[in-house]
């Protein structure tokens, strides 16, 4: 009985060192402006410098925040924020926080904020997690918006 106890033990306490010393999260995602107002990126779809993210975790039962950590995008608009711990069960997501263009600066409802696995938990090896980009709405659309939605339209001979 007693080494069942210790062969528990050892078991336990190398889950617990292994989790301590693991690598940190790396998330990478991008932030857009949508051009066009249209909900997506398209070909007139730029890329936002300087534009301000968080990854933010809450309980999931208490939906109180757990961790927070801020990040600011490249000059193409590319994030890329270190996260030093394991988030558990916690739901984690990035969030956009401030476009950094004044003329896009509209958070895009639906496409502000992207969910990330931030566990070692659920089968997943590498330490690199990807977020959906992210967009926020520019205050006048493109003049050129309207050929350039043309091309997303189908006619009846195309289906």
């Amino acid at each position: 009985m007693a080494k069942l106890v210790v062969f528990v033990a050892l078991c336990l306490l190398s889950v617990s060192l292994a989790t301590a010393t693991s690598n940190p999260f790396l998330v990478k995602g991008k932030c857009y402006c949508d051009t066009c107002r249209c909900g997506f990126e398209t070909p007139a779809t730029k890329y936002l410098a300087g534009c301000k993210v968080k990854v933010e975790c809450k309980n999931r039962v208490t939906n109180k925040i757990t961790y927070i950590i801020d990040g600011v995008a490249n000059s193409k608009g590319e994030y890329n924020i270190l996260v030093k711990r394991d988030c558990g069960d916690d739901v984690c997501d990035v969030v956009l926080v401030e476009s950094g263009d004044k003329t896009c600066n509209i958070p895009n409802a639906g496409r502000d904020r992207a969910r990330v696995a931030l566990t070692r938990n659920n089968g997943m090896t590498s330490d690199v997690r990807y977020a959906n980009n992210m967009g926020f709405l520019s205050n006048e659309p493109l003049a050129t918006c309207t050929q350039i939605l043309q091309q997303y339209q189908l006619t009846e001979d195309q289906y």
